[in-house]
């Protein structure tokens, strides 16, 4: 079994940083693509940024300049540094990774979501 645990979300003022964390624990080989998503009330479920294994990063273009996506393979963890954060950056924060199993098989796991709130 794999989890994915994030942390790090939270209440914050317009213009201030968060940092959020998602680490993956459980029968992994190896991990290839990590990504951030998130879903605001009433919309979709959006791309944020992705990580791959070589890290080769993309970003949504809403956080480009802002969002700093970052992983540390030792510990099969990823990172999310936002900067300058903005009451539209409101959500539900996902972390999700593209795991090998030893059999071979990858499959897509979900962490559990984190809430950031931007406001005065």
């Amino acid at each position: 079994q794999v989890q994915l645990v994030e942390s790090g979300g939270g209440l914050v003022q317009p213009g201030r940083s968060l940092r959020l964390s998602c680490a993956a624990s459980g029968s992994i080989f190896r991990i290839n693509t990590m990504g951030w998503y998130r879903q605001a009330p009433g919309k979709e479920r959006e791309l944020v940024a992705r990580i791959t294994s070589g890290s080769s990063t993309n970003y949504a273009d809403s956080v480009k300049g802002r969002f700093t996506i970052s992983r540390d393979n030792a510990k099969n963890t990823v990172y999310l540094q936002m900067n300058s954060l903005k009451p539209e950056d409101t959500a539900i924060y996902y972390c999700n990774a593209d795991i090998q199993r030893s059999t071979g098989w990858i499959v897509t796991y979900w962490g559990q979501g984190t809430q950031v709130t931007i406001s005065s």
